[in-house]
């Protein structure tokens, strides 16, 4: 057809002819991608689009501004999840999750004192951080609200929810309007249920997280630590509540670093959720 250019698609082991007007840049080959391939393409990935260069004998990155003019060949790259994740964490790009810490589980889940002293800290220390805290409770009819120990006070929400993740559309909505969100600090429980599949959807959405191992607990220690270990593997940082707070702060300097220094000066407690099974 007249004004068409032939181009040939690949993507993973396939190669589709097709064509596309002529002068068609990047936005017009991703539209082509997903017509071609749109079912096996998983959106939640990072993509490069690459150009057969005759030179080079071999695909190279497709050049800033190209615009289609004659017969070639591309093809679509997913990125390998990120190469390494280091967990950087800064104050501006990051939001705490508080999940579940509510008073029925008291008696069930291991360690629930604990994880109740060392989130109130936390939750401490977003105050002073001015960092932004989300809070939801498993079907609070039934469970009760948060135990009265953690302080809620300046929040930014407290939401009941039915489903286990706390990614629920309030939750996304709230993310949306907080500019720059890079990183969800994570904590409560339970760690194989509420925190695993919240962690899961948060990060499948190219959200960083990071998980409070000394903030989050289950009724099962065998349940907790396979599902941390699952976690570690799929990139999710698993940490502690000192390394985030002074990991916000970064530097003695910091004008808030003697406030975050009181909070972390009598240690989290060791607790039992470092035995091994």
């Amino acid at each position: 057809p007249s004004g068409t250019v032939p181009v040939l698609f690949c993507f993973s082991v396939f190669a589709r002819p097709s064509s596309v007007p002529h002068g068609a840049g990047y936005e017009l080959l991703i539209q082509k991608f997903l017509s071609l391939y749109g079912d096996q393409i998983d959106m939640h990935r990072k993509f490069v689009v690459q150009l057969f260069a005759e030179e080079w004998g071999q695909y190279v990155d497709l050049p800033k501004g190209f615009a289609v003019s004659e017969r070639c060949k591309v093809r679509l790259v997913p990125l390998q999840i990120q190469l390494t994740t280091l967990g950087n964490l800064t104050p501006s790009s990051t939001v705490f999750f508080c999940c579940d810490m509510q008073e029925r589980f008291r008696p069930a889940i291991k360690y629930f004192g604990d994880i109740i002293s060392v989130g109130q800290r936390l939750l401490q220390g977003a105050r002073m951080l001015g960092i932004p805290v989300i809070v939801t409770e498993q079907y609070p009819k039934g469970l009760g609200s948060t135990v009265q120990e953690i302080d809620l006070t300046g929040v930014k929400l407290v939401l009941p929810k039915t489903r286990f993740s706390m990614v629920i559309p309030e939750v996304e909505a709230a993310l949306a309007e907080i500019p720059g969100v890079r990183s969800v600090v994570l904590f409560g429980v339970e760690t194989h249920v509420c925190i695993q599949q919240t962690a899961l959807e948060l990060v499948g959405r190219g959200i960083e997280v990071h998980i409070v191992a000394d903030a989050t607990s289950s009724r099962s220690m065998m349940d907790r630590m396979f599902a941390l270990e699952r976690l570690a593997r799929t990139g999710i940082i698993v940490t502690t509540s000192e390394a985030v707070l002074l990991q916000l702060v970064a530097d003695k300097d910091h004008p808030k670093f003697k406030e975050i220094q009181n909070l972390i000066k009598a240690s989290a407690p060791e607790s039992g959720l470092l035995s091994k099974v």
